[in-house]
């Protein structure tokens, strides 16, 4: 049976069912998710739960050209623990379908829902050089 609910509704519900979670741990733990697009899904759900706990600015997420991922976390600047391979490509392929963005640029406002509230992120996409990046901005 095919899942037709959308990726985004999807990390909502990893926000919703992690957020009291050891999130560091959980993405470490990622390491051993089968599943490219659902460990993504996971990764981007606690990265804004991480990002709403830690007070952060900003967490990028950058892919170069030959597929190597990174990713920093401005809280005032420390590193998140980077996801695994697959999971770092696919991040890029489901925030692409959740903000619709088309081409090699461009930012929107998404709303995550967590738990009785929700957060406004301003998501980026940018790509420069062969390398892409993904920004989510959280609100002051």
């Amino acid at each position: 049976m095919l899942d037709k609910r959308s990726l985004h509704a999807k990390v909502q519900e990893h926000a919703d069912c992690m957020a009291d979670t050891d999130l560091l741990a959980e993405m470490a733990g990622l390491v051993r998710e089968p599943d490219a697009e659902e460990g993504a899904l996971k990764w981007l759900a606690l990265a804004v739960l991480h990002g709403i706990d830690r007070n952060a600015e900003k967490i990028s997420f950058r892919r170069e050209e030959d597929g190597a991922v990174s990713v920093i976390a401005k809280y005032r600047k420390a590193e998140l623990p980077k996801p695994p391979a697959p999971i770092g490509r696919k991040i890029f392929d489901v925030v692409r379908d959740i903000t619709h963005i088309e081409g090699g640029k461009g930012e929107i406002p998404v709303v995550i829902g967590v738990r009785d509230g929700s957060i406004e992120l301003q998501i980026e996409l940018d790509r420069n050089d062969g390398a892409e990046e993904v920004v989510l901005k959280f609100p002051r």
